[in-house]
């Protein structure tokens, strides 16, 4: 038999747990850059991801878990904790990366997403539990080493706490309507507030 018999004969190899998870996620949200969240539907990321409906529905009952779940997996790998070894240079960069990121792919999914949330309660609930500890994991992860390093105190660990300066940004885009806030504000919210805030846990 040729070579080009064998290889057709050779069934293909099945994906199966995080490696199929990954593929309809991909998936996901090339869709969603593509045709926005309206034009989502389960069967074209399954053909996208060679896979069937069933798959897909077995871990998200629904476009808008589905959604919201690749809208995640794409803001997890983007927005990863820096480590310049200073809490202060950590946290602007987390901020510049995010300011920067408004025009990003993800920023244009993300407000597709919330376009649709009228017609999909769900949709809403959904992206609410996605984006309301404001990515905590990543802040708690800067401020967990400047307090391995001594630079704030342990007090600081604390999701409401670290996600101080994210808050004052998002507080920026809605006071000032901007698309982009200037870096001298992302050095001020850092400088007069985040850090005196950090420093200042434990204290008496």
């Amino acid at each position: 038999m040729s070579a080009a018999g064998e290889s057709a004969a050779k069934p293909a190899s099945r994906r199966r747990g995080a490696e199929l998870e990954s593929a309809i996620l991909r998936a996901a949200v090339e869709e969603l850059s593509e045709s926005g969240y309206q034009g989502l539907t389960m069967d074209r990321v399954a053909r996208r991801a060679g896979t069937n409906k069933n798959a897909i529905y077995r871990r998200w009952p629904n476009r808008a878990a589905l959604g919201v779940a690749a809208y995640q997996r794409l803001a997890t790998e983007k927005l990863r904790p820096p480590d310049t070894g200073a809490l202060r240079d950590d946290a602007l960069g987390l901020l510049r990366r995010v300011n920067c990121d408004l025009s990003s792919p993800q920023a244009e999914i993300l407000r597709g997403l919330l376009a649709g949330v009228g017609d999909e309660p769900e949709l809403l609930a959904r992206l609410h539990d996605a984006v309301a500890d404001g990515g905590s994991g990543v802040w708690l992860t800067i401020v967990g080493r400047a307090v391995a390093r001594g630079e704030v105190p342990p007090e600081a660990l604390h999701p409401r706490v670290v996600t101080v300066a994210l808050a004052l940004l998002r507080n920026e885009y809605v006071t000032r309507g901007l698309t982009t806030v200037p870096d001298d504000v992302l050095v001020e919210i850092v400088d007069e507030v985040y850090l005196p805030l950090l420093r200042s846990r434990g204290s008496a």
